[in-house]
């Protein structure tokens, strides 16, 4: 007697993951062919197939979808600090671990920039509370505690600044290189990490 009632439990979270998945496909369509700005709610749940509430229960709003999408670079980029080869990862000198980070977020950005403007949230301030966000901030300022300068609480989140990537955006919009940021985000870490240098 109880079978059917996980059947149909099993079968609603395989519906899920399916809607899920097509929902990714689609939005990574719609993002290549016309853009984040082209894409609305409507016009994603009619090419995935789906009804507009199963988006707003899946994602919440544009934002959570299409932070959705950078999901699995940003997983990639902390599995690679937290457990990857160095520079990245572990096993070299503080300083060369955070150039490498910021280099990282720099490509990722440069690359995925449209994305990470379209998933920033609308309430002000939200991108500070993210766990993502979070997980850069720890990180950065745990690099900072081991090259033992002082007030890194305060620095951790001014380096992040330096890394928003609506700024990133910008700055490339503006006509500077992804190299001529990487030296600059170089710069900037050794001053504060390495003031002797």
């Amino acid at each position: 007697m109880e079978l059917p009632q996980v059947e149909g439990g099993r079968t609603q979270r395989v519906d899920a993951a399916r809607n899920r998945e097509a929902i990714l496909e689609a939005a990574t369509r719609l993002l290549r062919d016309r853009g984040a700005d082209a894409i609305t709610m409507d016009c994603l749940a009619n090419e995935a197939g789906v009804g507009k509430g199963t988006l707003f229960r899946r994602f919440g709003d544009r934002a959570g979808l299409f932070h959705a999408l950078l999901d699995d670079s940003e997983r990639r980029l902390q599995e690679g600090f937290i457990r990857g080869p160095a520079p990245l990862g572990p096993g070299a000198p503080p300083a060369e671990r955070l150039i490498a980070f910021g280099h990282e977020l720099l490509e990722l950005t440069a690359d995925r920039g449209d994305l990470f403007l379209a998933s920033l949230p609308a309430e002000h301030g939200l991108r500070y509370r993210s766990p993502v966000y979070a997980a850069y901030r720890v990180h950065v300022r745990a690099l900072l505690e081991q090259a033992s300068v002082e007030h890194s609480d305060y620095l951790a989140d001014q380096l992040l600044a330096a890394l928003d990537p609506e700024l990133i955006m910008h700055q490339l919009g503006r006509g500077l290189s992804l190299e001529q940021c990487k030296q600059g985000w170089e710069t900037l870490v050794l001053r504060i990490a390495c003031p002797s240098r």
